[in-house]
């Protein structure tokens, strides 16, 4: 039984959570996750991460003057709990 298709909000949560160091830009969005519209997914994300406090996007400017997002862990270290590509939540 083939997977469920996974939206394009969450390939991008999954991405910053998995990647906090690298952070997004408007071009990669566009090539890695065809989104159109980088601004508009990041403020349903932030909505969406930041509702608990676990979570805070952070927008910094590259020196090329670009924007580049990030999804800053409010809360490190060690977790007991991990999310799968769907998003639910699983004791690890």
């Amino acid at each position: 039984m083939p997977l469920a298709p996974v939206s394009k909000r969450r390939q991008v949560i999954n991405f910053l959570a998995n990647h906090p160091s690298k952070g997004l830009t408007i071009s990669e969005a566009r090539n890695k996750f065809g989104i159109a519209n980088l601004a508009s997914t990041m403020r349903s994300v932030k909505g969406q991460v930041e509702s608990f406090g676990n979570w805070k996007i952070v927008k910094n400017r590259t020196p090329r003057n670009r924007v580049r997002y990030f999804m800053e862990d409010t809360h490190p270290g060690t977790r007991t709990y991990g999310y799968s590509r769907m998003g639910t939540r699983y004791t690890m």
